[in-house]
């Protein structure tokens, strides 16, 4: 079937930001469907409110509208743009929810829209569970026994039906959110209580628990003739019981007979048929009991999926390219296979090799967060790696996460107490279980008795122990053969490990293995096992004989991606890589990617001219710059792209005669070793807070006393401001030190003095040498001391004056000149009574250059990108890259906001953690909202960021003794717009004083009073109040502000813990009062002048 051309126009509903459970793989999916759509000639309008990706960039859709993905604003766009068909399977659970929002609300019927890759029907089919349960059953399935409940007394009625444990799952929700395994009432009421909160329908599922079982998942794709192709099968390697987003997979399946594989194909290509996706992908997930192989479907996700991604990358299967080819009429057929350009896509993919993906946590940013991995997913990124074996593919994949407690060690000696805790460990699945079954299995311990204990399949097992006798080989005393060395690395040993086994260097053993001629070949993935020609350089590396990197001509840039997401270095850093690329390409030179990110578009086949997916480790890239250089000539590399992942390696491949372009790794020392920017600083006459290095405790108390508390302590070069803390005295600084000297033993800690209610703004700018572009100054909402990442910001700065403005410019020259930037430069300052204080540089490109791109419409990576290979700002103004004369200039006011992971973490007793901002970064992603005012652009970021804030009804205050001044007026204005105020007795009696009236409340601690009057908590879980806001006393969660924020994050109350945010809140709430909310395409901003 050809093209439906009644589609002229699609409406694209994106995933939002990036959160637990629904991370960058959707941005990927989403920049797929928009280029694809555009091919067509069809006019693409897009909504997603997330500025980090490349996807909202004005170049990928006719109408971009950054804007909250929720019925009311997509109705308006609807109306203004009046789009032929919704597609709304690209953007996660986030874009289906709002897909069936708009046809409850009758906008689809009413505007003639009709939703394309999967109707309402087929969603619900796939989503209802009990719909889902019954067509299980229809086709001969089955599913495990289970209750559906709406009530927490329906709930305790069907566990006597099912019995303990019982696994609780709610409807509509992603990432498994909200979901659990109950063993006992007490932890049922936890979890199904916040199941039934979390699910948009007050829905649950009970099921008979089938924990230990193997878990399988199979990708899927129908067209609207009915034909269907299994483009991939995933096992997990971590039996049920644990969420597949957390365990470690691998593709192909690698432990099922072929008679229970035909069985899951058959089933799978049942189910996607009644539930009637008529075209495009989804993602079905099986138990098998590893006892007697009964077979469970759990579930279906009738949309394109975090495992469509890894699917993708896994077998060069473009899903969501082809899958929105399928939306608008095509058949697998008829569509043409990018990689062979022979075989069509109803061809199934084959593979030659093993993939495997493995988690990335951040459980060190929530120190009292519950550590234990359940049905709720708390992985914030991945690592994917291609082997010609599993163990090959293993230790690759452990080593691309660039933890170091990832990867497999091999001690000497385990005592038998090490051996015997690992055991006890090993029956909680952890993030790091699978390094703790290999010590155990090193130190001895049976497969059974390990596979008894974890429910780990035998065979993996295996595996494990293979790696382990292999370790135990290159460990024996001897010379270093060539042959030794090459079945090291078919094992996948990191050159690293093998110098620990042999106790030598690992530049020793990288100059024995190159002298010895022992190098990695280059394999290609081609979706068809070698069967026909491949035409896309897509690369994996191996231990073999025959490479298959072809010769090439032109200059090649090979550019460093960044890596696992992370909380710190997610897809903003991935936004300007991918526009390097782009870019670059246009001016004539063969791109080179290297990354090891399934999710992210800088690892599609056709971002780069050539793509590496491999470990960002030094060994890895110089084994690549290696096989580059013998292709064909090479320009450089580009480092300060990526975020700190790159940054780290641009010394050691400077080292190794690699030429780094852009700023050198001496000029990124200079800006991120304090004493000499210290010094730089001095020279030009620029001040920064007062500081000191300490290198034992005793020094660091010396430092904070001569300086004065509070202090901010962190360890020399770190992102995402990991292990940084504000402290008020002696005591809290010598518990910090004794924590944090570990993470990075070879630097010392830094005292700073800390500012106290300053203004903090973020610059982003150019510079070549000669001349500097300033892309935007942002004015942070929240004071200094909250992270910049977590801080909500406005472009342009509310609050400076043409003066400081111009002092900042200045600045930021003479900061850029003195460290030898060539590129971009992120400069942190702060302004504390008329004094502007330079808090840090970050010579690269940094997590707010997509925001400030787009609310400029200037392409600051793109132009860095262009700088690096030499070309001066003066071109860039002329050829347009960047505007004709003058710096940057904010087009209207733009609000972004941080996205925070509260409601995935527990304390292991069940209980929140604590939702209070600080000096470590804790988002895992961002919003943005645009308009003319301030008021409704941060109106419009609170919606998008999950805590809209209410027009009416009741707010709770309790504000710290510090903050009571600089609050009273919100209160007063909140007052004067109608709303009933809260508060406990100091800011109650304060704000009498001032003439707002405020009913008084009991305190959490305080319980409930002798007439029975509520506690603040009690209020908040009753759903009275409306508002909290609650600015906490100094270092440490004092328990009652602990109570009242964890209460307000479990009701999905919004909670703001700053004065200043309380003042953006009000002008929020005026704009909302008013109803005046317009929406408008970026593109239609950006031609303002």
């Amino acid at each position: 079937m050809p093209r439906d051309t009644s589609i002229k126009s699609v409406l694209v509903i994106g995933s939002g930001p990036i959160v637990i459970g629904q991370a960058c793989e959707f941005d990927y999916s989403g920049t797929q469907a928009c280029r694809v759509l555009r091919a067509e000639g069809i006019r693409v309008i897009l909504v997603n409110s997330n500025p980090a990706t490349i996807m909202t960039d004005p170049e990928f859709a006719d109408a971009t509208y950054i804007e909250p993905i929720t019925p009311e604003f997509i109705e308006r766009i609807i109306a203004k743009e009046r789009p032929d068909a919704i597609l709304a399977t690209l953007g996660g659970q986030t874009a289906l929810n709002a897909a069936i929002g708009l046809y409850a609300a009758g906008t689809l019927e009413r505007y003639g829209v009709k939703l394309i890759g999967a109707d309402v029907d087929a969603i619900k089919r796939g989503e209802n569970r009990e719909i889902f349960r019954t067509i299980v059953e229809k086709i001969g399935g089955e599913s495990a026994r289970s209750v559906i409940c709406h009530t927490m007394d329906e709930i305790l009625e069907g566990v006597k039906i099912l019995g303990y444990p019982v696994v609780v799952r709610p409807s509509f929700t992603m990432g498994g959110l909200g979901s659990g395994i109950a063993f006992d009432e007490v932890s049922l009421h936890q979890i199904a209580g916040a199941g039934l909160r979390h699910s948009p329908t007050s829905e649950v599922l009970l099921e008979e628990s089938i924990i230990g079982w193997k878990e399988y998942e199979l990708e899927v794709m129908r067209d609207a003739t009915d034909n269907v192709v299994i483009v991939c099968s995933i096992e997990n390697i971590d039996p049920m019981g644990v969420h597949t987003g957390d365990s470690i997979t691998v593709a192909p399946a690698l432990t099922l007979t072929d008679v229970e594989y035909q069985r899951l194909r058959d089933l799978s290509i049942a189910i996607i048929r009644e539930v009637g996706v008529a075209t495009g992908g989804c993602n079905i997930q099986f138990a098998v009991n590893p006892e007697n192989g009964r077979i469970i479907v759990i579930e279906m996700n009738p949309r394109v999926s975090r495992s469509s991604a890894l699917a993708s990358k896994a077998t060069g299967f473009p899903i969501a390219k082809i899958a929105t080819k399928l939306a608008i009429g095509y058949t697998l057929d008829e569509i043409e296979n990018d990689i062979t350009k022979v075989t069509p896509a109803s061809f199934e993919p084959t593979l030659d090799y093993v993939v495997v993906k493995a988690p990335r946590f951040a459980f060190e940013k929530f120190p009292d967060a519950d550590p234990r991995l359940t049905t709720t997913m708390k992985s914030v990124g991945e690592a994917m790696a291609i082997g010609r074996s599993f163990p090959e593919a293993l230790m690759k994949a452990l080593r691309s996460l660039e933890r170091k407690e990832a990867i497999f060690t091999f001690p000497p000696e385990i005592s038998e107490q090490r051996v015997s805790s690992l055991l006890t460990q090993l029956g909680t699945p952890t993030e790091y279980r699978l390094q703790q079954v290999q010590q155990v299995l090193w130190a001895g311990i049976s497969i059974e008795e390990v596979f008894s204990r974890t429910k780990i399949d035998p065979w993996f097992l295996t595996q494990i122990q293979l790696i382990n006798d292999a370790a135990r080989v290159i460990a024996q005393p001897g010379e270093l053969t060539s042959e030794l060395i090459r079945t090291a690395k078919q094992w996948g040993f990191s050159d690293a490990q093998i110098a620990t086994l042999r106790s030598l260097s690992e530049d020793d053993v990288r100059k024995t293995r190159t002298h010895l001629g022992v190098r990695p070949v280059y394999k290609t993935v081609d979706t068809c096992a070698a069967e026909f020609e491949a035409f896309t350089p897509y690369y994996y590396s191996s231990y073999e004989e025959e490479t298959e990197v072809k010769p090439r001509s032109k200059p090649a840039v090979i550019i460093l991606g960044s890596g696992p997401n992370r909380i710190g270095q997610g897809i903003e850093f991935d936004y300007s890589c991918v526009h390097a690329s782009f870019t670059l390409r246009e001016a004539g030179y063969e791109t080179i990617m290297i990354n090891c990110n399934p999710e992210t578009v800088s690892t599609d086949y056709d971002t780069s001219d050539r793509l590496y997916f491999e470990p960002l480790t030094l060994e890895d890239v110089l084994e690549i710059v290696h096989a580059e250089s013998q292709a064909g000539p090479v320009l450089g590399v580009i480092t300060q792209l990526g975020g700190q992942t790159p940054l780290g390696l641009a010394a050691g491949l400077k080292n190794a005669g690699v030429t780094i372009l852009g700023t050198s790794p001496e000029a990124i020392n200079l800006a991120e070793e304090r004493g000499a920017f210290g010094d730089v600083l001095a020279a030009v006459g620029l001040t920064a807070p007062e500081f000191g290095m300490a290198s034992s405790q005793m020094q660091a108390v010396e430092i904070a006393k001569r300086i004065g508390y509070p202090v901010l302590v962190r360890p020399s070069f770190v992102l995402g401001g990991r292990g940084m803390e504000i402290v008020y005295d002696d005591e809290a600084l010598s518990s910090f030190i004794s924590r944090a000297t570990d993470i990075t033993p070879d630097h010392p800690v830094l005292v700073d003095r800390f500012l106290d209610s300053a203004i903090e703004i973020d610059v982003d700018a150019l510079y070549d040498g000669n001349e500097l572009f300033l892309g935007g100054v942002m004015e942070h909402i929240e004071e200094a001391g909250i992270h910049s990442g977590d801080s909500a910001c406005v472009l342009p700065a509310m609050t400076i004056s043409d003066l400081q403005s111009q002092a900042i410019r200045e600045a930021t020259v003479k900061i850029a000149e003195g460290v030898g930037v060539r590129g971009l430069i992120n400069i942190q300052f702060a302004l504390a009574a008329e004094q502007l204080y330079v808090l840090e540089a970050n010579p690269r490109a940094s997590r707010t250059v997509p925001f400030v791109s787009k609310a400029t419409g200037v392409p600051l990576a793109k132009a860095a990108a262009r700088i690096s290979v030499g070309v001066p700002i003066a071109q860039l103004h002329g050829d347009g890259t960047l505007p004709a004369f003058g710096d940057g200039v904010a087009k209207g006011v733009s609000v972004k906001e941080a996205v925070l992971p509260w409601n995935r973490f527990r304390r292991s007793d069940g209980r929140g953690v604590d939702a209070v901002l600080g000096p470590e970064m804790r988002s895992t992603g961002e919003v943005m909202g645009i308009s003319s005012t301030f008021g409704a652009s941060y109106a419009k970021s609170q919606i998008s960021a999950f805590g809209s804030l209410p027009k009416s009804g009741s707010v709770f205050i309790s504000l710290a003794d510090k903050d009571k001044e600089a609050g009273a007026s919100a209160a007063s204005t909140l007052s004067s717009l109608g709303f009933r105020l809260f508060a406990t007795v100091g800011t109650a009696d304060f704000l009498d004083a001032r003439g707002v009236r405020t009913a008084r409340v009991r305190k959490a601690s305080e319980g409930i009073g002798p007439y029975g009057e509520k506690t603040i908590v009690d209020l908040l879980n009753s759903g009275e109040i409306n508002l909290v806001i609650n600015t906490p006393v100094g270092r440490g969660t004092r328990a009652d502000g602990w109570a009242i924020r964890t209460a307000a994050i479990q009701r999905s109350i919004p909670c703001i813990t700053t004065t200043a945010g309380f003042n953006a809140a009000v002008a929020g709430i005026k704009v909302l009062q008013s109803g005046d909310l317009d929406v408008r395409p970026i593109q239609d901003w950006l031609k303002d002048v």
